[in-house]
């Protein structure tokens, strides 16, 4: 990596560090982070999954992310905003996914939220795609020094701040900018990984909700 933030894979292409050529999260790296979802499940799946991620790595919710879809009605926010103290209990009991309170209880709360969200705009994708940073917030070069140095940004914080007032939880300004990498409201795959020119044409061609 050598400060570059860059790593070079067994079939010879450049990609972001962050990986560390495991194959399945080389998979995640090369076939979903950051290329653009205007999909509202899979939107509300990946904010809920960022809160559960909370103390913990990526990978390890990765790794459990089909448990995750199969306690919660697959992200289906309409069928998770019924859920009551018998599916919270029945969440806590289950060894597949992360067993904390806190975390399932936000979930349910974060599904009403979402429908009230989607009652208002449309759509959870038109919500959150209308929050985009203009090209004036973003970094000129996106390289390692620049990602490792902000974790947050100014969009990442006015979205959190938008959506605790309106009630989500688990959604603070590194949660909020860790989705918006991963769902490509910003292209931070790093300067040399191969990845970057097909995310931001895939970008370039997205019509916005």
């Amino acid at each position: 990596m050598a400060g570059t933030g860059i790593i070079t894979g067994e079939d010879g292409k450049d990609r972001c560090f962050w990986h560390g050529n495991l194959p399945e999260y080389q998979r995640y790296h090369d076939e979903e982070w950051g290329r653009p979802v205007i999909d509202d499940i899979r939107l509300f799946e990946k904010i809920c999954l960022e809160g559960f991620q909370s103390g913990l790595s990526w990978l390890t919710i990765l790794r459990k992310r089909e448990n995750f879809r199969a306690a919660f009605a697959g992200f289906d926010f309409e069928k998770v905003a019924k859920f009551d103290e018998a599916d919270i209990a029945r969440c806590l009991g289950d060894a597949g996914i992360i067993r904390h309170r806190g975390k399932i209880v936000s979930t349910i709360n974060n599904a009403r939220r979402a429908i009230e969200l989607r009652q208002e705009f449309g759509s959870l994708a038109r919500y959150f795609w209308s929050h985009e940073p203009a090209a004036a917030e973003r970094p000129a070069f996106v390289d390692y020094p620049t990602i490792a140095a902000n974790p947050t940004t100014p969009a990442s914080v006015r979205i959190s701040k938008d959506m605790k007032k309106r009630g989500w939880t688990f959604v603070g300004p590194t949660t909020v900018y860790a989705f918006m990498q991963a769902m490509g409201l910003v292209n931070d795959h790093i300067e040399g990984c191969y990845c970057r020119k097909e995310v931001e044409a895939m970008r370039s061609a997205l019509v916005r909700p």
